[in-house]
């Protein structure tokens, strides 16, 4: 019962903020404090959605930019960790390819979409390529991070062990980055998202992002918001996603504060 009443209070918690903004968005607009042609009210935005959704056009466009996202997100998972785990242990590598990245680093993927469109045209490609981009940054630099800041303890005592280099990779550099390494992919996650609504609107024919620009300039100000709605929806909930198939990864922690 003590469990379940510290759940209901931390939830509560967590949705009064939201609980209050949504209110604040339905309120503001029909008394006046900001232009309803501008901004309609939440449940209009969400009958907007419904209306979006039993036509099907929120289902086609979810689905291009969720195949686009993923493709962009897998893509970058499967150069950035590798490379990481490569330049984070092994310092010729890291000598290497230590200038490159503080080049890349600094510069936004947005600033280089129009380099994309340029080079790869305005199709599939050149918006899977700008979310690997944007993607492998934060997973790439978490890594190595991650590997850099194992406890030489650890380190020091696997190989007391006579571990070979191998196994001590994979029995202990490995596990012990594992909670850095996530917390690139979800900054990736996030931005992922973020990353290809802005190119969707820029030469898109389908796509949450494309949706957002088309009702904006039709002045269909309810679909733009339902649009708006669902990107965040996705967004947290492709969150959640990584939140728990993190807990999943990492049980073998101490809970804090245990």
């Amino acid at each position: 019962m003590a469990a379940a009443a510290s759940a209901l209070a931390t939830l509560g918690k967590r949705t009064v903020a939201i609980a209050a903004f949504l209110v604040l968005w339905e309120v503001a607009p029909r008394i006046g404090l900001v232009d309803r042609t501008f901004l309609v009210p939440f449940s209009e935005a969400v009958k907007a959605l419904i209306e979006l959704a039993k036509n099907g056009q929120l289902w086609d466009n979810t689905q291009a930019s969720l195949v686009r996202s993923l493709a962009g997100f897998g893509i970058a998972i499967a150069a950035g960790v590798p490379l990481g785990l490569l330049i984070g242990w092994y310092r010729p590598v890291a000598e290497i390819f230590g200038p490159l990245l503080e080049l890349f680093r600094n510069t936004a993927a947005l600033a280089l979409l129009p380099v994309f469109i340029l080079l790869l045209g305005i199709g599939e490609t050149s918006k899977i390529a700008i979310v690997v981009y944007a993607c492998t940054w934060p997973i790439l630099l978490n890594t190595v991070s991650a590997v850099r800041s194992v406890d030489p303890v650890l380190v020091k005592s696997a190989r007391s062990m006579a571990l070979s280099a191998p196994r001590l990779f994979a029995k202990v550099i490995l596990p012990a980055s594992v909670p850095t390494i996530f917390t690139g992919i979800r900054l990736a996650g996030s931005g992922s998202i973020l990353v290809l609504i802005a190119a969707e609107m820029v030469g898109a024919k389908a796509g949450l992002g494309y949706l957002v620009n088309t009702s904006q300039q039709n002045f269909a100000i309810p679909d733009m918001y339902a649009a708006i709605i669902a990107i965040s929806v996705i967004g947290l909930a492709f969150n959640q996603l990584l939140v728990a198939l993190e807990r999943r990864l990492t049980r073998w922690r101490p809970a804090a504060g245990g």
